[in-house]
Formats: structure tokens, C-alpha cells, sequence
């Protein structure tokens, strides 16, 4: 059992189907180097602290039309 298959039969992750369009995907690299991941996790990490948080509009309750009819 190949560890994609694994990963699939244990945490239901499918790596090798588009979860956009179905289609067959294509493993091309497999990084195992830790100095490589951890430089790899605080680029992103980097990134996503420079981005622009998403601002939401304020919640409000649902309209009550039927309320006193």
C-alpha cells in the first residue's frame, strides 16, 4: 500500500484527485528534509502574516416578518 493510499484509508486525505474538478493528480515531489519543511512552513508563515485579514460585515438577526401576525 502506497502512503497516499494510506493517507486515504486513515484520514479519508485523497491526494491523487482534484477535489475541484475530479481529475487524476500527479505527485512531483516528496520533501522529507525537516530543515527544507521548516523553511518551506515560515514562508508561508510570513506570507500569511503580511496578507490582509478578511473583514466581515456585522451579524444581524434574521428578519422577524411573521412575528406578530
Amino acid at each position: 500500500m502506497s502512503w497516499a493510499q494510506r493517507l486515504k484509508r486513515v484520514f479519508n486525505i485523497d491526494i491523487e484527485t482534484c477535489s475541484t474538478c475530479g481529475g487524476a493528480l500527479k505527485v512531483i515531489a516528496c520533501i522529507e528534509d525537516p530543515l527544507v519543511i521548516d523553511k518551506i512552513l515560515t514562508h508561508l508563515d510570513n506570507r500569511a502574516a503580511l496578507a490582509e485579514p478578511v473583514v466581515l460585515p456585522p451579524s444581524r438577526a434574521p428578519p422577524q416578518r411573521n412575528l406578530f401576525d
